[in-house]
């Protein structure tokens, strides 16, 4: 279709279907209030009022992909375990698809349980397997997105350094993608950071770039921002590298040209599942070949509406195509 203005676009977002590739996870969470400290330990006993149990990871993305109307295609490996079919239930439930979802019975279902009294936060415990994928559960995995990848409009690694990404995958995925005409975009981790070569848009954070690249500067260093992701990108071979700079926006780069999107001032109230959010309508618009500096407004954007926001929650398409065309976004 013809893309002429804002509801073109998100128009245009109803028709494309992602495949996310990562590590999917349940984050858990226990409500409830504090009167006392326990006798047995000098710790707070927690009178539980309500449980809840969310898709969290890489299945955020896919939330989010799917609140702007597209269809995301989960790639990802559970446990063999309770967790798994918990997971799957919530699939289910969102409508998404579980056909890119592999079980191993040697690895456990991440999740993720986080214990709140009000808007305080008491504890997290973190159930999850941290090896890497063994060569039975690379082979499946790989074999499960050569299958999809033809179906996808574009292909979105979400990196949570939990071990379902290797370069091995990313390797032949990329070069799949590439075969195919089919754009990746990346919001990376440390261990795999170097190793997506090729891909067509890598999405840091300030603090990951710098760590990656091994260096410090402050976040005003404009020179310094614009240089080391010039190297980045040239190290990656990647068409664009678009770093999220938290209060100050998003900064893209290509080969020719370079954008400094300020953020839109907002009532933060948290940041959580921001950069979910950014990775997911940056997928998008790279699926619709839209301009780079397109491409960074409206994600900045998104990353904003969903900070006013406690918790993690996907993005409200309605809400993000009208702030859109008040803004006056240019296409």
């Amino acid at each position: 279709m013809s893309i002429k203005s804002i509801p073109d676009i998100f128009k245009a977002f109803q028709k494309l279907k992602v495949l996310v590739i990562g590590d999917v996870m349940i984050d858990a969470y226990i409500w409830g209030t504090v009167s006392r400290i326990s006798p047995e330990a000098p710790v707070p006993v927690v009178n539980v009022k309500n449980r809840e149990k969310r898709m969290g990871g890489a299945a955020n993305v896919a939330l989010n992909l799917q609140s702007l109307g597209a269809e995301p295609i989960l790639c990802a490996v559970l446990g063999d375990d309770e967790e798994a079919d918990i997971f799957e239930g919530l699939l289910k439930k969102r409508n998404i698809t579980a056909k890119g979802i592999i079980r191993s019975k040697d690895r456990i279902t991440t999740i993720k349980e986080r214990v709140l009294s009000g808007s305080q936060h008491l504890l997290r415990v973190d159930s999850e397997s941290l090896e890497p994928l063994n060569q039975s559960e690379e082979s499946l995995l790989q074999e499960k997105i050569f299958e999809l990848i033809s179906e996808v409009d574009v292909i979105v690694f979400e990196d949570y350094d939990k071990g379902t990404i290797n370069p091995q995958i990313i390797q032949q995925t990329v070069k799949k993608a590439q075969e195919l005409g089919k754009p990746v975009v990346v919001d990376p981790k440390k261990n795999n950071f170097f190793d997506y070569q090729g891909v067509d848009l890598f999405k840091p954070n300030l603090k990951e770039l710098k760590e990656g690249m091994h260096v410090d500067f402050s976040i005003s260093d404009e020179s310094a921002l614009k240089e080391q992701t010039r190297l980045l990108r040239e190290m990656l071979s990647a068409k664009f590298v678009m770093t999220t700079l938290s209060e100050k926006g998003v900064y893209i780069q290509s080969e020719k040209e370079d954008f400094l999107i300020p953020a839109y001032k907002r009532s933060i109230s948290d940041v959580s599942g921001a950069g979910d959010t950014v990775i997911s309508i940056a997928a998008l618009c790279v699926a619709l070949n839209l301009e780079p500096d397109f491409i960074a407004s409206l994600s900045n954007l998104g990353g904003g509406i969903v900070c006013e926001e406690l918790g993690v929650v996907p993005i409200d398409v309605k809400k993000l195509e009208v702030e859109a065309i008040k803004h006056n976004l240019q296409l």
